[in-house]
C-alpha cells in the first residue's frame, strides 16, 4: 500500500499556512489562470478538494462564469472562512459553494465537469476512498486535474503510487500537464468505469 495513502491527519496543512499559499510569489511561480485555462469553460461545475484560501478557487470561479459554479470542500473551517471573504471581495461569491467535509468523505453528490485535486492527495487518510468518491460524481466527459508538490515533498515514486490508486478506482492518465514545481496528471474515466456508469443510468 502506498505510504502516503495511509498517512495521518497531522499532515494536513495548518490553516495559517494558507496565507503563504495565496502570496504573489506563488502566483509568479504558478499562475492559476494559465494552469486552469485549458480545462475550464463557462457553465462548468468544478469541484475543488482542499482549496485552502482559494488560490485556484477564485480564478476558477471567474472562468466558469455566472452560469457555472465552483464547489470548494475542505476539512478546515478557517480556510473556508477566509476563502468566502476573498470570493466576496473578488465579486464571485455567488458562484462559489463552500462545504466543510470530513477527512474520509467529501460530501458532494453534484455531477461535476472538472475536479481539482491540487497539493492535497498526500494529506488524505484514504486516497482510494477519495478517488472512488470523485469517480462516482464525474460526468462522462469530466476530467480530474491531479497535482502534488514536487522535489523533496512528494517523490516521483510516491506520485506514481497515487496514480496507481486512482487507476484502481477507474481513472486513467490522459495527459501530463507541466505545472512548475509539481508532479501532475490529467485523469479521465476508464472505459470500464464509463460502461458501468452508462449501465447504472439505464
Amino acid at each position: 500500500m502506498a505510504k502516503h495513502v495511509t498517512i495521518h491527519l497531522q499532515r494536513v496543512c495548518p490553516w495559517w499556512v494558507g496565507y503563504f499559499l495565496i502570496s504573489p510569489i506563488r502566483r509568479w511561480l504558478q499562475n492559476p489562470e494559465k494552469i486552469l485555462a485549458p480545462y475550464i469553460n463557462e457553465g462548468m461545475t468544478v469541484l475543488e478538494i482542499g482549496p485552502g484560501m482559494g488560490f485556484f478557487t477564485i480564478p476558477a470561479a471567474r472562468m466558469v462564469g455566472e452560469s457555472g459554479k465552483v464547489i470548494a470542500v475542505d476539512v478546515q473551517e478557517k480556510m473556508l472562512t477566509v476563502l468566502r471573504k476573498r470570493a466576496e471581495k473578488a465579486g464571485v461569491a455567488d458562484r462559489v459553494v463552500t462545504k466543510r467535509c470530513k477527512p474520509d468523505n467529501i460530501g458532494v453528490s453534484d455531477p461535476i465537469d472538472l475536479c481539482l485535486v491540487i497539493n492535497v492527495a498526500h494529506e488524505v487518510p484514504d486516497a482510494a476512498a477519495l478517488f472512488g468518491q470523485i469517480r462516482a460524481i464525474l460526468k462522462p466527459t469530466a476530467r480530474v486535474l491531479l497535482s502534488e508538490p514536487g522535489g523533496w515533498h512528494i517523490s516521483e515514486e510516491e506520485f506514481q503510487e497515487t496514480l496507481a490508486v486512482a487507476s484502481a478506482q477507474g481513472l486513467k492518465v490522459i495527459e501530463k500537464p507541466k505545472i512548475p514545481r509539481s508532479r501532475s496528471a490529467l485523469l479521465a474515466l476508464k472505459r470500464a468505469a464509463l460502461s458501468q456508469m452508462m449501465g447504472s443510468s439505464c
